[in-house]
């Protein structure tokens, strides 16, 4: 790689100051022209090993290191690094968009605070959920009260994070995914683009419903995110694709709110394809209940359990990775927008085939996004 000069701020020059962004575009365009699309991936801490960097890239990866509330298996957090570092086997070529590793795709560093914060609160939510699991009412306890208002008052800290990085990434003109980290993670980034859009909607693939009431008590309960979503108005319709783990609770939400809420069971689903239903005309009838702009919000347990065995909640049944990536090519192919997305519940590090397919659904979402959104540089 071409080593850029490295300049003591004080003693720049006038000239040097002056004409230093003209020095870091021709950086960039040296960079790109050197890089290697058939060649070894670089460990030099981008993803896929891509030359570019925050100022450059057209869409930014924003890592939330985060899984305090999951209610089964943990690590998600550390899934921003699992994925990352599996990147680097991904090859660039990308059927649905030429060159589709020069249009500028960048992760953000992930917050080490963020990490150690996280750690100590999981361990905290940890003796919480041992509690009711084992009988224990919270209410007359106020260890536990205690417990889980500071849980609640960080996860609505967190929201607020991640909410103002996004909307600084956004006011620059970027293009934004979310990397979980648990489902709660994007909430954040859900409240700034119902902010900036008058109307939205959110292809959700997933095993799970995510609508219950603040499951254990955790207001921002990984199981609670589209409970939560659905409190924004410009959220108008939530298509669920997949799902097949829920209780009566959630039942009885969709039913109430039939003309919001598009359910596509993977039972339906898998019963409508033994009866001779294509795939196309189930794409087609779930793309058809979703609005002009598209939020998608990808789970990565909505896979089969061979494709994420160390998910946090993994559950029987789901859909191949072809199935998904079908899916999400025609969302872009019926024009519409994806106006920011998430990949969320990846197994984190030390699970090399859990960070393998959660890359490459990730970079499949940012040429996507890209290519639906018309943005190139």
């Amino acid at each position: 790689m071409v080593k850029k000069q490295v300049f003591d701020v004080q003693k720049k020059s006038k000239f040097i100051r002056k004409f230093e962004p003209h020095f870091k575009l021709y950086n960039l365009k040296n960079n790109i022209e050197i890089f290697n699309p058939n060649g070894v991936g670089l460990n030099n801490g981008n993803f896929i090993g891509l030359p570019f960097d925050s100022e450059s890239a057209n869409l930014i990866l924003l890592p939330v290191p985060w899984d305090v509330t999951v209610s089964y298996n943990d690590g998600t957090a550390s899934a921003p690094a699992n994925i990352l570092e599996a990147s680097t086997q991904l090859d660039l070529y990308d059927e649905n968009l030429k060159d589709a590793w020069k249009k500028g795709i960048f992760m953000q560093a992930t917050d080490q605070n963020l990490m150690m914060l996280n750690s100590e609160l999981r361990e905290k939510a940890i003796l919480y959920i041992n509690f009711l699991e084992n009988g224990g009412r919270v209410d007359e306890n106020s260890t536990m009260l205690k417990l889980l208002k500071e849980i609640n008052n960080e996860c609505q800290k967190l929201n607020k994070k991640v909410a103002k990085e996004a909307e600084i990434l956004l006011e620059k003109g970027k293009l934004v995914g979310i990397v979980g980290g648990d489902h709660s993670s994007p909430l954040g980034f859900l409240q700034v683009l119902a902010q900036k859009h008058n109307e939205f909607g959110v292809l959700h693939i997933d095993a799970h419903m995510d609508l219950r009431n603040a499951y254990e008590g955790f207001t921002y309960s990984h199981a609670s995110i589209f409970h939560n979503a659905l409190q924004l108005p410009s959220l108008t319709k939530l298509v669920q694709v997949g799902v097949r783990d829920f209780c009566d609770e959630e039942v009885e939400f969709v039913a109430n709110n039939p003309e919001r809420i598009h359910l596509f069971t993977d039972n339906v689903l898998k019963k409508e394809k033994f009866e001779g239903v294509t795939w196309k005309t189930q794409c087609e009838k779930i793309i058809a209940k979703l609005p002009q702009k598209v939020y998608i919000s990808f789970d990565i347990d909505g896979l089969k359990p061979n494709l994420c065995p160390n998910t946090g909640t993994p559950v029987p049944g789901g859909l191949e990775f072809e199935e998904a990536r079908y899916l999400l090519e025609q969302v872009v192919e019926s024009r519409k927008s994806i106006i920011g997305f998430d990949v969320c519940e990846v197994a984190g590090t030390g699970n090399e085939w859990d960070g393998n397919v959660g890359a490459r659904v990730l970079y499949k979402l940012c040429n996507l996004s890209i290519k639906s959104n018309k943005t190139t540089k």
